[in-house]
């Protein structure tokens, strides 16, 4: 608490409050541009530290990221694509609210959710990072491999009412991600020739592709087109939306845990926070059946979670100079720029500094509701644009941002062919969920198999030799099996009735 006064005092300086808000509303601009990830927007920030003071540096990095991941939601809500890697996890149910006249109401659940995820992640941040911290350098490639086997379980969950339809799914994205060169001898595979391929299927590109080309096809090859006024009816529900989050006040609280726990991991990420929330959610939904439908449920768990993720990634950042994810990677490199250098030392020799930073997170995830408000003055406008008006320019923005991932037309082929694909799986009834599930962790899945492989010669006893992996590895072979083993006692006793 000594250091509580002088960290305040630093905050509230002009100049830090200024770079916030003005980080927050760079951050919100660049959300709403679908496939914009939060990492680009901070890599964007970098050049503009230089000239910041250290405090006014990182919160210019803190605003922004934690903004771009929860503007990314309105692109997914409005148009169906969403802003962000961690949208695309709920992306289909805050669509269809919007469908049914109800985009205010998600939008501001959407924006009260991802307040309350990143406050608790910063509580988690402030109170428990050491402690965190420690139980994070515990995972090695073992607890890595079985925490992100276990993540493509969630495809089921998330596939809806058809497991196999959603196990085809995923195997599709596992599939694509496989395209480039293998991981430990470094072959090429998948490629075809295509040097541009070498590199994998780019992720971003693909994932406009899945959820805006599909959307721009079916408009311009419906008959019976409708218009946006209908949609934006009852924009203004934050009543509502504040009614709907203490109704599913347990979820919150269980997704911003989850969030937490997983961003603070070395390499995890807000990403998969949001899948793993989303499909937890569903496992344990009182009310099943709404998925799929325009149910807030989902919304709430992955809003919940991605920024609870982000806040808690700074744990292995801060204490030991291990970034979380990209994002803490690129705010070490800012750090040590400024001679804050992150390790354990750091709260005895800059403890002022730090709760400063802790305060800002604070302040940046409270930014979000106003922000949010904003978002709904948004989307009153877009939402009265006819379609026929909105597709073509989202089709330039979507062959703009697949453009400018790698600076060449690769991206744009890629953002193409896949979209051709989802649109031809989903005319299908396959879902496209799984799939960006399949390409998030196919390759991180992938990476731990092989160096765990190859740390143990092969031996596979070696994935439960150690005590912590040995209990993720058992859950994990026991959430497979639960369902092969229901089925088999349900037959038995059909068996049983029937004699």
């Amino acid at each position: 608490m000594d250091y509580l006064v002088p960290a305040l005092s630093m905050v509230f300086q002009a100049d830090t409050l200024l770079v916030l808000v003005l980080a927050s509303l760079f951050g919100f601009i660049v959300g709403v541009l679908p496939g914009v990830t939060a990492t680009m927007a901070v890599a964007l920030m970098v050049p503009i530290t230089f000239a910041l003071s250290p405090l006014a540096a990182i919160a210019s990095i803190v605003a922004a990221a934690a903004m771009v991941m929860a503007a990314g939601d309105v692109p997914g809500a409005l148009l169906r694509i969403p802003g962000t890697p961690a949208s695309a996890a709920y992306v289909e149910d805050a669509h269809k609210l919007t469908l049914q006249g109800r985009a205010g109401y998600i939008l501001g659940v959407g924006a009260i959710c991802s307040m309350l995820g990143g406050v608790l992640g910063s509580g988690v941040l402030i109170f428990a990072a050491p402690l965190l911290a420690d139980v994070a350098l515990k995972f090695s490639v073992f607890e890595f491999f079985w925490l992100s086997a276990l993540g493509l379980s969630c495809a089921i969950f998330v596939a809806g009412d058809d497991p196999i339809k959603g196990g085809l799914a995923l195997l599709i994205g596992l599939i694509i991600s496989c395209v480039g060169m293998e991981y430990s001898s470094g072959t090429p595979r998948f490629t075809f020739g295509n040097a541009d391929l070498l590199e994998g299927v780019s992720f971003i590109p693909a994932l406009i592709g899945m959820f805006a080309l599909p959307e721009i096809l079916r408009s311009f090859l419906r008959t019976n087109k409708t218009e946006g006024a209908e949609a934006a009816k009852a924009v203004d529900e934050w009543r509502n939306a504040i009614r709907s989050v203490w109704d599913y006040r347990k979820v919150v609280a269980r997704s911003s845990g989850l969030g937490s726990f997983i961003g603070m991991l070395p390499g995890a990420s807000a990403d998969i926070a949001a899948w793993m929330s989303t499909a937890l959610a569903r496992r344990f939904s009182r009310e099943p059946k709404k998925w799929g439908t325009g149910h807030v449920e989902g919304v709430i768990a992955g809003a919940s979670s991605n920024n609870a993720a982000l806040s808690s990634a700074w744990i292995p950042a801060l204490v030991f100079a291990i970034p979380g994810d990209t994002i803490t990677a690129i705010a070490i490199g800012v750090l040590y720029l400024k001679g804050m250098n992150p390790g354990p030392a750091v709260f005895i020799n800059n403890a002022d500094l730090v709760y400063a930073v802790f305060i800002v997170f604070l302040l940046a995830n409270l930014l979000l509701l106003p922000f949010g408000w904003l978002a709904i003055r948004i989307a009153k406008v877009v939402l009265r644009i006819p379609q026929r008006l909105i597709m073509p320019v989202l089709l330039v923005l979507a062959v703009i941002g697949s453009f400018a991932m790698n600076n060449d037309f690769s991206g744009i082929a890629v953002m193409f062919w896949v979209g051709v694909m989802a649109y031809i799986l989903e005319e299908c009834g396959i879902p496209i969920a799984p799939i960006v599930l399949g390409i998030v962790l196919g390759k991180i899945v992938e990476q731990n198999l092989m160096q765990s492989l190859i740390s143990t010669q092969g031996n596979l006893l070696g994935f439960f030799e150690r005590p912590l992996s040995a209990v993720l590895g058992v859950f994990t072979l026991a959430v497979w099996c639960f369902p092969l083993l229901r089925r088999i006692a349900r037959r038995r006793r059909a068996g049983h009735g029937a004699a």
